[in-house]
């Protein structure tokens, strides 16, 4: 068993080892494949969704789940101080090896740093929440890294369009489903497979309803092509 499975296909691929991506397997999504070059794209390869986001950023930034560092080092290159963040230790090894300056190697919810102007929270980030549940523990970490005027740019995206039509015009979602963004994880790269871990894709109405509970003010910033969109997340007034 791997626990850093995403960290072991970056380096290698990261060392000119590159042979095959990571397969994921999930609960509810269909079996997908994450194409390690995407990992390292660069801002013209980047959906609408994440340039926009980055060009929203200001000030010093965290950059949570940096991966391969690909948003931190445009980031970087533009004058921006940033921290690449990541709880894949072969994560931060590429991220330092590409010229990210600085980095740390920790879970997002036992980070102890400096408080930020701008939280950065890309690819689906608000999927580190876990859990709906999750979600409280998850905003008020980032509340307490975050500056008075600061913000938390996150994406995600309403995956409802997985589950069937009922003939009530709505979806039908199993009994055993606590809400129907929750989602459970493996990877499998070279054979290896990680441990399940739990994912969280959350419809903007809900995160908006979790954010104010948080006492968040939450704004749609703009919606991708695909069920998914971008917000921006800051402290009430």
């Amino acid at each position: 068993m791997n626990n850093d499975i995403l960290g072991t296909a970056l380096l290698d691929y990261q060392n000119g080892n590159y042979t095959e991506d990571i397969n994921t397997y999930s609960s509810l999504l269909e079996d997908d494949v994450l194409p390690l070059p995407y990992m390292f794209r660069g801002f013209k390869e980047m959906p609408e969704l994440e340039q926009k986001a980055l060009q929203l950023c200001k000030g010093n930034v965290l950059d949570v789940g940096c991966g391969a560092g690909s948003h931190g080092l445009y980031l970087q290159e533009k004058g921006f101080s940033v921290i690449g963040l990541d709880a894949s230790k072969g994560a931060i090894e590429v991220s330092k090896l590409r010229g990210l300056k600085k980095n740390a190697h920790c879970e997002l919810l036992k980070y102890e740093g400096e408080q930020f102007d701008t939280i950065l929270i890309l690819m689906n980030g608000v999927g580190l929440a876990g859990t709906l549940a999750g979600l409280e523990a998850f905003f008020s970490k980032l509340k307490s890294l975050l500056k008075d005027d600061g913000q938390i740019l996150l994406d995600s995206s309403d995956i409802i369009y997985m589950f069937e039509d009922d003939e009530d015009g709505g979806y039908w979602i199993p009994d055993n489903v606590n809400y129907y963004g929750e989602v459970s994880f493996e990877m499998e790269y070279k054979e290896e497979k990680s441990t399940s871990f739990p994912w969280l894709y959350v419809d903007y109405n809900t995160l908006q309803r979790a954010a104010n509970y948080s006492n968040l003010t939450c704004e749609l910033v703009m919606e991708g092509e695909h069920y998914d969109y971008l917000a921006r997340l800051t402290q009430m007034k």
